[in-house]
């Protein structure tokens, strides 16, 4: 019989579908097929459909598939900046509520842009001042240089990186890490036990925000998800991918079988190689 100090962990977190991955499909479809593909949960994507602001619509389809959403993602995009409002510090409000309302205990939002400059100046500490007031994690999303040629444009502020700044919690996407030429796993390690929320999408560094596949660029997501496993990460892990030249339903729902197989294979290997390691 093992000893307590024998038993190996798998981690407690849930591996959700982002709504964005199923574009230009809508987020009511979004929900059938994270349900029909046994996906723990859902990131709502808040953006240009109205589904996705309606937070009774929302709860609707959470009750309907029995899929709960475990996080929110803020309207941050440029095709979003009129959603909910033109005001950065009310979108956050509004993504807090609905959070709050639909059950989620994340906010994921990204760094403001160089031109909102009194909310880019204020962003940090309003960030903090706004997670005093709850329960719900705003993990902030490491972003990437904008580029062009050989031009390159710092298109964020206070900074594209994240890890620059103080903030309570982190989220880590590795398409953004592709995109922006670094080392995803050096940035986890800055983030440390601030990271709370990963987005898990593959890259190959393209200037191009890919969204790939996990396991067809040439991100560590395999090691990372190993990693999680045996610190016992606790948050989420999104599935965030761009399926939109998958040519029919058919192979959309095969892309995002093979991204949810592919995180639950690497976040239970580490229990397995410790078992094979023991013999």
């Amino acid at each position: 019989m093992a000893e307590p100090r024998d038993v190996v962990r798998l981690p407690a977190a849930k591996v959700a579908l982002s709504t964005a991955s199923v574009y230009p499909e809508s987020t009511a479809t979004a929900f059938e097929i994270a349900a029909r593909l046994g996906y723990d949960g859902v990131e709502v994507m808040v953006w240009t459909d109205p589904v996705s602001q309606d937070i009774d619509a929302l709860r609707r389809l959470s009750d309907y598939h029995r899929m709960p959403v475990l996080a929110v993602h803020a309207p941050c995009l440029l095709i979003t900046q009129r959603v909910w409002s033109t005001d950065p510090w009310t979108k956050l409000r509004r993504a807090r509520a609905a959070a709050e309302r639909l059950g989620a205990d994340t906010v994921v939002v990204h760094p403001p842009f160089r031109w909102q400059r009194q909310y880019a100046r204020d962003f940090v500490d309003g960030v903090w001042r706004m997670a005093d007031e709850t329960d719900v994690r705003f993990a902030v999303e490491n972003m990437y240089p904008w580029r062009y040629r050989d031009r390159e444009m710092l298109a964020y502020a206070p900074d594209w990186d994240v890890t620059r700044h103080d903030y309570r919690h982190f989220t880590i996407d590795l398409s953004h890490a592709s995109t922006a030429r670094v080392d995803a796993l050096d940035m986890v390690a800055r983030m440390g036990d601030r990271l709370g929320h990963v987005h898990l999408a593959d890259g190959r560094g393209s200037a191009k925000d890919e969204h790939l596949v996990p396991g067809r660029g040439t991100q560590p997501c395999a090691e990372l998800l190993e990693r999680l496993a045996q610190a016992g990460f606790d948050g989420h892990v999104v599935i965030e991918v761009n399926t939109r030249r998958a040519m029919s339903g058919a192979e959309r729902e095969a892309d995002l079988a093979e991204a949810l197989a592919f995180t639950r294979l690497h976040l239970a290997s580490a229990a397995a190689a410790a078992r094979a390691r023991r013999g």
